[in-house]
């Protein structure tokens, strides 16, 4: 528990068994649960989470990075935790910032809490390729002027939400694919939930994971669309669908089966 609230911590992983011990190590104590959805991994990911006691799911089928956080949210609801973490499991970020993102949320402040790359200038000398600092600035440029923010980034890999922010959304509306992590910013930022950041050092090495150059360029202009779709509602003009309004929610019932628990 962190600041009266309890705390559940989600990792999406996907041939993660390099770096799952790792990230997890870090983890602060005070964390109320950990639940890790396996996409299918072909690395032993899984096996390594029982190992280390972490509740899994494994997804017999690969469904993609937004598909698993669907997964993460999904049953990260069906606890009785306040705040919910996401967090990749390959030991990019620092976890001991939890606490911090955490206790930022129970102050009352804020609904959503960014772990920002980019704030405190440590992204480079993290080691995150110069291409991808520069369309990193770029896109987020671009977002915060269609969107009416003041985001330092986008596209961090490591947030924290009250409850309600993922239970409210229709976030089963959205992406299956990367472009998953802007379409919940946009959500949020047009239900009117507050979001703040916190400077976090980044790590680049051989392990970790990073999607190719041409899924970056794809996932590029979908960030681009999703930022244009956010820019209509703000004008009252009909939008993409995860922003109508009455689209479908995580806790709405799913059709079809969910993933095995392990």
């Amino acid at each position: 528990m962190i600041g009266g609230l309890r705390v559940c911590v989600v990792l999406p992983a996907y041939n993660a068994a390099g770096t799952l011990e790792r990230t997890v190590a870090e983890i602060p104590p005070e964390v109320d649960r950990i639940l890790l959805v396996d996409d299918a991994s072909r690395d032993g990911t899984a096996e390594l989470a029982g190992r280390l006691g972490i509740e899994t799911i494994v997804h017999p089928a690969n469904r993609g990075y937004g598909g698993n956080q669907k997964s993460c949210y999904r049953a990260a609801l069906g606890g009785p935790e306040e705040v919910v973490v996401m967090l990749h499991p390959d030991y990019q970020y620092s976890p001991r910032l939890l606490l911090a993102m955490a206790s930022m949320l129970a102050s009352g402040h804020y609904d959503v809490v960014l772990a920002s790359r980019i704030l405190g200038g440590g992204a480079r000398s993290g080691g995150m390729p110069w291409w991808r600092y520069l369309a990193n600035r770029v896109l987020t440029l671009v977002e915060n002027l269609l969107l009416g923010a003041k985001l330092s980034e986008f596209h961090s890999g490591f947030r924290a939400f009250r409850r309600e922010v993922l239970a409210t959304l229709p976030l089963a509306e959205n992406s299956d694919d990367f472009v998953f992590d802007n379409q919940i910013l946009v959500q949020a930022l047009a239900a009117g939930y507050r979001i703040g950041e916190i400077s976090c050092p980044t790590r680049y090495f051989e392990e970790a994971s990073s999607i190719s150059f041409l899924r970056s360029v794809r996932y590029g202009f979908g960030v681009l669309a999703c930022a244009g779709a956010g820019w209509l509602g703000r004008l009252g003009l009909p939008s993409a669908r995860f922003l109508r309004p009455g689209g479908r929610r995580l806790t709405d019932p799913q059709p079809g089966g969910v993933a095995a628990s392990r």
